[in-house]
């Protein structure tokens, strides 16, 4: 292949000798030339002609070009092989001249006809107008070399399906002195016979040649002979080729121009067709060229969207967050490339160029389309957040839950569809109710969740209220065990329950609740308030036997004034238990069973016509038979009381009873002692008197200053040491003297000793068993012992000195009455420790109160004769 380059000029060998197409070249030409944007305005000029008759020469004085022209010098050779194309310098419109290989040439042989026909095909396909090279003289004559040649030309323009209308220009060369006027003539007249002659498909069998062919006729001189008058002749020519392709010029039909662009690829498919020796259809051809080159400048388009700076900025922007401009930016990408396809394809078929636009316009926007949804997913989580927020100030200021809802959802969907509009592009009609049906729910979700959390935190409120409202009344009137207490409870129960359901109804008509939603919250709201109530009382009914004690101590032990008792000896022990023990057996009636209904029962007869009338006592063997079926406590549940309301059976409530009594006798029994102390000492007292006057004012002491104690005073009072405030005290004021001893040795000899001799008399004298019971007790008992303690320990003390120990004094013993009452009344009494035995052992008769009492003796049967009383 051979390619040469002078100045705007391009010469390019396009089909070798051999048939083979020259497809780089043809690139490289049109890369050079620059016809790829010429679009339809260029134009395509072909010469035909025998061998060495001057066509190269034409052209190259016609257009020019520089072909390569035939030395006549070197012979009449052939110059010019296969086929050859080149730009004409200084043609409007762009014009291609193409040099075929002559016809006739001994180098081919007569028989190889077949490049010609195939060139010749070329020719006519792809040229807009055809040059006929012949010599004047062969005008007219039978066997001229012209007449293979159009022969040659009609038979493969059959070939054609439906071809174009082409311009054959007749170039007579050296031209003589007969008029143009006279040779035209017998020109057409030949042409037309060769027409005739040419075999034609049954469809073309009587077309005239002026439906294939515009024929035009022109003369040249000699170029050797007159070359002033060829370049002449040859300059007028060539103004015939501006603007040809325009109405009226030389151009024949431009139907079925194919676009420059699509040139090469035209050109290279119309060889191979004919290479094939196949029947060329022009309009199938036009179709195919369209179809290949509209979807090629698609695909590159597509290609050029893909690696675009402003899209790759766009999504990554997009990614990231919402882009402001989302829509108007993707369709301005897509709007350039969209319109570049337009722009290049204009020329081509425009159902084909329709189709791939199409196509290319589907790709690009399926090719964009995530970036799209990422954007309305953008937008649906903003709109979805800012209900979230919206919402929430909303309720913060108090607004009603339903009326924010509403302002929050149209606001919030009203500000996501003008988004979405943004972010649409003009080139699609993306549809985006999924989005926001899917935001509809999420928002909606979201208030349904809302309204839980909120309707939960009202509901825990006002159950905290009730909780508050009822558990502590409750709990202390099931503790007051009134025959009131379970009507109270219902009239507490009622009030509280009516003024929270008030409330809450009002809480929550800001949520446009159904009714049936309302009305099952408030009846939960009820329920738990009475499950409430059956929950502390079922509670308290598990401490029934604490309770019972607890009322029957403060009933027993405080009189109607809440003051403590103080045992004198003139109370009536036996009518004080009994009440104490039907206030504790009304406590077990209330708390047997829970009674939030009004129907009446039998609770309280039934146990105290059980318990209390008799009934406690274990009955003998004999009758234990004929009680058992009469036994209304023989049951495990009330009359007239469900089993869900039960607390306590019949059966539980026997077996309490029982173990209450149990625990309750020695509170009996202390009081019993008590009071049978405060008689002794009565009778003491006036022993005493009459013997000695000092002895009499010691025990009035005891008597006035110590009297006994409940159990609880006694217990608090065992202690002898001070209080730890006192002991603080001494510590802190006694600091000075503590740093005197320090520091003078003397002292600490003298201290130490004291310490001795205080540890001899703390255990000769054994003074935390004398405080035991009491301190005053304790200081008057020591007070008696503490000078002969003292002589004692000091004469043992010189007779050890001496060698002549003595054994220890035996310490007076206990009067054998003073721990008989104490092992009866379980606690120690401070008097029966500073009375001497022979004050307590002896009988003693009191003549004013004509009662004879005996010690111990007195104590014990007194006790048991009050406790078969009571039983």
């Amino acid at each position: 292949m051979e390619e040469e380059v002078v100045e705007d000029c391009c010469v390019t060998q396009l089909i070798d000798a051999n048939g083979n197409f020259n497809v780089e070249g043809l690139d490289n030409f049109m890369e050079k030339v620059k016809l790829i944007n010429c679009g339809l305005s260029y134009a395509i000029v072909a010469i035909m002609g025998p061998q060495s008759s001057g066509k190269s020469t034409l052209l190259n004085h016609l257009f020019h070009t520089n072909f390569r022209e035939m030395d006549a010098y070197k012979g009449r050779i052939q110059t010019t092989k296969g086929i050859w194309i080149a730009k004409c310098v200084g043609i409007q419109p762009f014009t291609i001249a193409m040099d075929l290989e002559g016809t006739d040439g001994r180098e081919r042989g007569q028989d190889d006809t077949t490049f010609e026909k195939q060139s010749a095909l070329f020719a006519l396909a792809i040229s807009d107008i055809v040059l006929i090279n012949m010599w004047c003289h062969d005008i007219g004559r039978e066997h001229a070399a012209n007449r293979p040649l159009l022969k040659t030309i009609f038979q493969v323009m059959m070939r054609l399906f439906s071809p174009r209308k082409t311009t054959l220009m007749f170039v007579i060369r050296d031209k003589t002195k007969t008029p143009l006027e006279l040779l035209e003539p017998v020109l057409r007249e030949d042409i037309q016979k060769i027409w005739v002659e040419v075999p034609k498909p049954q469809a073309h069998k009587n077309t005239p040649l002026s439906d294939f062919f515009n024929v035009e006729i022109t003369a040249l001189s000699s170029y050797e002979e007159k070359e002033e008058n060829f370049k002449e002749e040859v300059a007028q020519l060539r103004q015939r080729f501006f603007h040809s392709i325009s109405p009226g010029g030389l151009a024949g039909d431009r139907s079925g121009v194919v676009p420059a662009s699509g040139f090469s690829f035209s050109a290279q498919q119309i060889w191979k067709v004919i290479k094939e020796n196949k029947d060329l259809d022009l309009p199938a051809h036009k179709i195919m060229v369209a179809t290949v080159r509209c979807e090629e400048i698609a695909n590159e388009k597509l290609s050029r969207l893909t690696s675009d700076e402003g899209w790759l900025e766009l999504e990554d922007a997009v990614q990231a967050g919402p882009v402001l401009g989302f829509g108007e930016k993707l369709s301005s990408v897509l709007e350039m490339y969209f319109s570049e396809y337009d722009m290049e394809t204009i020329y081509y078929d425009e159902g084909v160029r329709n189709a791939k636009r199409q196509q290319l316009v589907s790709k690009a926007l399926q090719f964009v389309h995530p970036a799209y949804t990422t954007m309305l997913g953008h937008l649906h989580y903003n709109a979805l957040e800012s209900f979230k927020t919206r919402l929430e100030q909303a309720l913060h200021k108090g607004e009603g839950f339903a009326a924010s809802v509403c302002t929050c959802t149209h606001s919030c969907m009203f500000e996501f569809d003008h988004e979405c509009a943004e972010a649409a592009i003009r080139q699609a009609n993306w549809d985006a109710s999924e989005v926001r049906d899917k935001l509809c729910r999420d928002i909606d979700a979201h208030a349904s969740s809302v309204c839980s959390a909120k309707l939960s935190e009202i509901i825990a409120i006002y159950e905290k209220q009730l909780t508050l409202a009822l558990n502590e009344p409750v709990e202390s009137l099931l503790e007051a065990g009134r025959r009131d207490t379970w009507a109270s409870i219902r009239k507490l129960l009622k009030r509280e329950t009516e003024v929270a359901v008030s409330d809450f109804s009002n809480t929550i008509a800001g949520f446009e609740l159904k009714q049936t939603t309302v009305d099952s919250m408030v009846q939960k709201l009820r329920d738990y308030a009475r499950n409430l109530v059956r929950k502390k009382a079922r509670e308290v009914s598990g401490k029934a036997l604490i309770h019972m004690k607890d009322r029957f101590s403060t009933v027993f032990k405080q009189d109607n004034d809440s003051m403590p008792r103080v045992w004198t000896g003139k109370e009536d022990i036996r009518a004080i238990t009994k009440d104490a023990r039907s206030a504790s057996l009304r406590l077990l009636s209330v708390l047997a069973a829970i009674r939030l209904s009004e129907n009446p029962d039998k609770i309280e007869n039934i146990l105290f016509s059980s318990l209390m009338d008799g009934a406690v006592a274990v009955p003998s063997s004999q009758d234990r038979s004929i009680k058992a079926s009469t036994d209304p406590l023989a049951s495990s549940t009330w009359e007239e009381v469900s089993p869900m309301d039960t607390l306590i059976t019949p059966v539980q409530c026997k077996s309490l009873w029982r173990q209450f009594k149990a625990e309750t006798e020695y509170t009996v029994t202390q009081a019993i002692s008590a009071q049978d102390c405060s008689l002794l000492g009565n009778l003491i007292f006036a022993s005493a008197y009459v013997n000695s006057m000092p002895r009499a004012l010691w025990l009035s002491g005891i008597t006035l200053f110590n009297p006994p104690l409940p159990l609880e005073a006694h217990r608090k009072s065992n202690s002898w040491l001070p209080p730890p405030w006192a002991i603080l005290a001494m510590i802190v004021l006694g600091f000075n003297e503590f740093m005197l001893l320090l520091r003078n040795p003397l002292y600490l000899m003298v201290l130490f000793i004291f310490l001795l001799l205080s540890k001899a008399l703390w255990v000769q004298m054994d003074i935390p068993r004398e405080f035991q019971n009491s301190t005053l007790a304790g200081l008057l008992s020591i007070s008696s012992r503490f000078l002969p303690t003292v002589m004692n320990l000091l004469r043992r003390l010189a007779e050890e000195a001496q060698g002549h120990p003595t054994p220890e004094a035996p310490r007076p013993p206990y009067s054998s009455a003073s721990q008989s009452f104490r092992n009866q009344t379980s606690q120690p009494n401070p008097v029966s420790k500073s009375i001497p035995e022979s004050s307590v052992s002896s009988d003693i008769s009191f003549s004013d109160s004509g009662v004879d009492y005996s010690s111990p003796n007195l104590i014990h049967r007194r006790t048991t004769n009050i406790q078969e009383e009571l039983s």
